[in-house]
């Protein structure tokens, strides 16, 4: 979308939401703060969205900062503005003015606890994955879980840090991060990735593109990783060994990648190429949930993903259901467990409500007969 688009866009929605309101207002001072109020998120929202265009970091990240928060704000102010015309079309006329008061305190207040919300540390997450025929010598097997943080403008290094110590005292078997950890390209975002050097666990870190990756640079942003000692699966797998079990750790490009890189097809019938038909289980990460029909047909018992960040706020939490076959929690397709993310972190607005983030800690256990 060009700037003169997007900035259009904006002016319009926010106009929408100045003729519906402001004349309802009490007095002339309220209606002309929220005159100025809607003038400055017509402008800061959209530059929020284009400010890498515009200007070099750090300022770039400042006006991203100050831009994502109106839109956050702006986000809640609009989808109120349109509910209370909904319920305006019943109500009667003495709602007019209370309503137009509190459409943007609430939405002031939805901006506030969802920042609130987005910038702690993710909690902890934990779920059980029955797996039938699964040895006893991988029974309690736990894989500390990260995905899309999206480290750029507004999640730095202290913020990767506290995510790092967090899966630190999981002392989990393996960790699996599941793509768009970054946005942004490597030579702006390198010092603020480091962190994911700290990771320890028994197996080490495993790592999958994400759509984000590919706006970012995704080979130099692979090789990056490697550098810090992080693996990348891209289509292939390895075999990790416990106690005489053997269990295969398989990882694909993003669903869309081939659309950057035709050599970057997501394949999972690649992945396993040569996995030993002996394995006890076989684990696929995969950016996106629209892998798992193809996983499940690959033969995989088990795969985890990210992307829809469980809509990360609403309306979102119900407009992902229209791209993604699973928004979040441990689903089942035909005899593939599928286990989607809410997310580690963010993106866009510092915001997160009905839709928290998490670390997800992943135990296999036996299923029951």
């Amino acid at each position: 979308m060009s700037l003169l688009s997007l900035f259009g866009l904006s002016a319009l929605l926010h106009l929408y939401i100045g003729l519906r309101l402001i004349a309802a207002l009490p007095g002339p001072w309220a209606g002309a703060l929220l005159a100025l109020l809607l003038l400055a998120s017509a402008a800061l929202t959209p530059l929020g969205l284009v400010a890498r265009r515009l200007l070099r970091p750090p300022a770039a990240d400042r006006l991203t900062w100050v831009g994502m928060l109106a839109m956050g704000w702006f986000s809640s102010l609009l989808v109120a503005t349109v509910v209370r015309d909904l319920v305006l079309l019943l109500a009667p006329a003495r709602w007019d003015e209370p309503s137009a008061i509190a459409v943007p305190l609430l939405a002031l207040g939805a901006t506030l606890v969802g920042a609130f919300n987005a910038r702690r540390t993710a909690g902890v997450v934990t779920v059980d994955v029955p797996i039938a025929g699964l040895p006893a010598a991988l029974a309690g097997f736990t894989i500390a879980q990260i995905s899309d943080i999206h480290v750029g403008p507004t999640i730095k290094a202290p913020y990767l840090q506290g995510i790092v110590d967090a899966v630190n005292r999981l002392e989990a078997d393996l960790v699996a991060v599941t793509g768009d950890l970054v946005d942004g390209s490597v030579a702006d975002l390198r010092g603020h990735v480091a962190p994911l050097a700290g990771l320890v666990s028994r197996h080490g870190t495993f790592f999958v593109t994400g759509n984000h990756e590919y706006y970012s640079g995704a080979v130099p942003w692979m090789a990056e990783l490697r550098r810090l000692g992080v693996n990348v699966l891209q289509n292939e797998h390895v075999v990790l060994q416990r106690d005489g079990a053997s269990m295969v750790l398989a990882g694909v490009a993003d669903f869309n990648a081939h659309h950057f890189d035709p050599s970057h097809r997501s394949d999972p019938v690649a992945a396993m190429h040569g996995a030993p038909a002996a394995a006890s289980v076989r684990i696929l990460l995969a950016h996106q949930p629209r892998s798992a029909a193809a996983a499940e047909q690959a033969g995989f018992d088990l795969q985890l993903s990210g992307h829809t960040h469980g809509g990360q706020f609403f309306p979102w939490v119900f407009m992902v259901r229209l791209q993604q076959p699973f928004t979040a929690g441990l689903h089942r397709l035909g005899k593939l467990w599928v286990y989607v993310s809410r997310g580690t972190g963010y993106w866009g607005p510092p915001k997160r409500l009905g839709a928290p983030s998490e670390i997800t800690r992943l135990r296999l256990v036996p299923a029951l007969q």
